[in-house]
């Protein structure tokens, strides 16, 4: 069996070698595809070889990062920061506008409407507690979750982004844990409103890039005119004069360095932007008139602006001399201050003479926001460019002798007593307590908390007055608190 087993083997083992030998492997050179690689690779004699290639590569990335940086020195260390603007018309400015056009689009169909914010408001009520102690209407964090779930069912997911833990936490909570209804509704609300005048800036902004332009801010506001109560009757004839006027203080408190344009944030961050929708409010609400006098933006307000600048402009001009606007407040402000201020603020007239100077509406404008908000950082370094007599940053006891000069003249004409400018002037040094006791800055004017009361000192006779008379005038305004 050992011997028939080893024939078999030897037999099959015989077999596979004749079967090998009639199935030859043919040469490497007649089949296509080891042609074509060859060709491809090459034999290692030219460029063809890999790592021929590969060397060849890296020159070619080098020379391309050498010549980058050869332009880069010449172009100077500085990147490109200036992109142009798409042209009118082109394809890239329509593909633009359309884009925005359907993003806010898009964000204002996510907002509350009117309908959905009392929905809410019907919720909360239905939905809360009544704290035995105060009367308030108070929820929970369980309350809350399950006035989110009524809601949503209600109006829908879009007000679902208010129910959220977080916004939950940010408000005043008693000692179990539970938060006021009133001031959440107000904040949805407030978040609400400042979204939608958000969408309304964008949709005004032309070229897109965050800014409001004074045609745009006055375009804006023009659109609001029909939907607050308080400015509903307003005359056709003056509604372009009002925008001018109420755009003008956006631009006093939202654009600093004068740029001819606010960004967007900043003025929704404002609080000229709160100012303006207190005229939500119905006037049947008994608005005293000295609250329309104060709102820049009242009917009343801009009226009274108006009026003042034509009463001043005595040869109807259109713009204000020095000795026009030296009438201003009753001529208690001094020659020094107004010349002073059309060396700051007041541009040389392209018109007439080229030292002549006019100061025209918008600057005038800028002038009473600076004068009537004085103890603001806007205000108080509209008026220190004015004070700095020298333009060095700073004010010496030189330059509080020589403003106080004009006031101390004033008021002498109007038969006060006399007083001695050393005392005056080492006064204003302890309110002010300058970190440098040689001079003092604008931050010191900031920082003292009295820096609106120090400029009309040196300003405005009537300024002084009142500083004089601080305790009297203190004691009168107990009394008629006491009386009312």
């Amino acid at each position: 069996m050992s011997t028939a087993s080893g024939d078999g083997g030897g037999g099959e083992g015989a077999s596979s070698a004749a079967a090998g030998a009639g199935r030859r492997i043919p040469p490497a050179s007649s089949m296509p595809w080891v042609r074509n690689l060859r060709r491809f690779v090459g034999t290692g004699a030219g460029l063809g070889s890999e790592a021929l290639m590969e060397l060849e590569t890296k020159r070619i990335l080098l020379e391309i990062f050498k010549e980058r940086q050869r332009k880069s020195m010449e172009a100077g260390s500085i990147p490109s920061f200036y992109k142009k603007k798409p042209e009118d018309g082109s394809i890239s400015n329509r593909v633009q506008k359309l884009a925005k056009y359907r993003f806010l689009k898009k964000q204002s169909e996510l907002l509350l409407n009117a309908d959905d914010l009392d929905a809410m408001w019907v919720c909360l009520r239905e939905n809360c507690v009544i704290d035995d102690a105060t009367g308030a209407e108070k929820m929970n964090y369980e309350d809350f979750c399950h006035i989110a779930t009524v809601c949503t069912e209600q109006i829908g997911q879009k007000c679902k982004r208010f129910f959220s833990p977080s916004n939950f936490m940010k408000f005043e909570k008693d000692d179990s844990g539970r938060i006021a209804i009133l001031p959440f509704y107000l904040y949805v609300m407030r978040t609400v409103s400042l979204t939608q005048a958000r969408i309304d800036m964008s949709e005004l902004d032309e070229d897109s890039d965050g800014f409001l332009q004074p045609h745009e801010m006055e375009a804006y506001i023009r659109g609001l005119i029909p939907n607050l109560a308080q400015l509903r009757d307003m005359p056709s004839a003056f509604v372009q004069m009002y925008c001018r006027i109420a755009a003008r203080k956006f631009f006093f408190f939202c654009d600093p360095h004068r740029r001819g344009k606010a960004c967007i944030k900043k003025v929704l961050l404002s609080n000229c932007l709160q100012e303006l929708m207190e005229l939500h409010q119905e006037s049947e609400e008994e608005v005293t008139d000295t609250e329309q006098v104060e709102n820049w933006f009242s009917l009343t307000s801009a009226q009274r602006i108006c009026d003042m600048f034509l009463a001043l402009d005595k040869d109807t001009n259109g713009t204000l001399s020095k000795q026009e606007l030296k009438e201003y407040a009753d001529g208690t402000l001094t020659d020094i201050f107004i010349e002073r201020v059309f060396d700051e603020h007041v541009r040389r007239s392209k018109v007439g003479g080229g030292n002549s100077r006019e100061m025209d509406f918008e600057s005038f404008l800028d002038f009473v926001l600076a004068l009537e908000n004085k103890d603001t950082p806007e205000g108080l370094t509209y008026l220190f460019r004015c004070l700095d007599l020298n333009g060095r940053g700073f004010l010496t006891t030189a330059d509080i002798h020589t403003l106080f000069r004009d006031v101390h003249q004033k008021w002498i004409e109007g038969g006060n007593y006399e007083l001695c400018i050393e005392d005056v002037r080492d006064e204003i040094w302890d309110m002010v307590k300058p970190a440098d006791p040689l001079r003092i800055a604008l931050t010191d004017l900031l920082s003292c908390k009295q820096g609106g009361t120090i400029a009309s000192m040196l300003t405005d006779v009537r300024g002084f007055w009142a500083h004089d008379n601080r305790e009297n005038l203190l004691q009168e305004e107990e009394e008629q608190v006491e009386e009312a």
